[in-house]
């Protein structure tokens, strides 16, 4: 069973995780400061939840195959491109953005896998439950950037 934030477990040591983070930690491949790579996934996870908008492009990525793949399978790659709408949020204090990251996650698994979710820009439609899945593969994907 892959592994997903509505796994309360799962949900908690990626918590702990961000507990492990600090401002000023280098990352180990790509650009991020740790400050903007948790603006980065607050904004992420308000994408799934439908709390911000962000345009779907056309990619190969909504072939049902390599959507499986991607989500559940392959490797998340380094340097991947993102959505601009993901990197507009500008940090703010430490501690207030970490706590926003933490809010932000236990809020988005709160929401009903069952229900309808937003479309991923570059997946297109996903059901909650390969939300949860990508959702934790992305953060695993950034908190072991930084060493987390």
């Amino acid at each position: 069973m892959p592994k997903s934030i509505y796994d309360p477990a799962v949900r908690a040591s990626l918590l702990a995780r961000i507990d492990r983070l600090g401002a000023s930690d280098s990352a180990r491949w790509g650009q991020f400061t740790a400050p903007k790579m948790v603006t980065h996934l607050i904004e992420s996870l308000r994408m799934a939840a439908n709390e911000i908008a962000v345009p779907p492009r056309s990619t190969f990525l909504s072939n049902r195959l390599v959507r499986y793949l991607v989500i559940y399978v392959l490797p998340f790659p380094r340097g991947a491109p993102t959505a601009r709408q993901l990197l507009a949020r500008a940090p703010d204090t430490w501690a207030s953005d970490v706590s926003a990251l933490k809010t932000t996650l236990e809020r988005t698994a709160a929401i009903d896998p069952n229900v309808a979710w937003p479309a991923h820009p570059a997946f297109g439609d996903i059901n909650g439950s390969d939300w949860g899945v990508l959702i934790y593969r992305h953060m695993d994907h950034h908190l072991r950037q930084f060493g987390a």
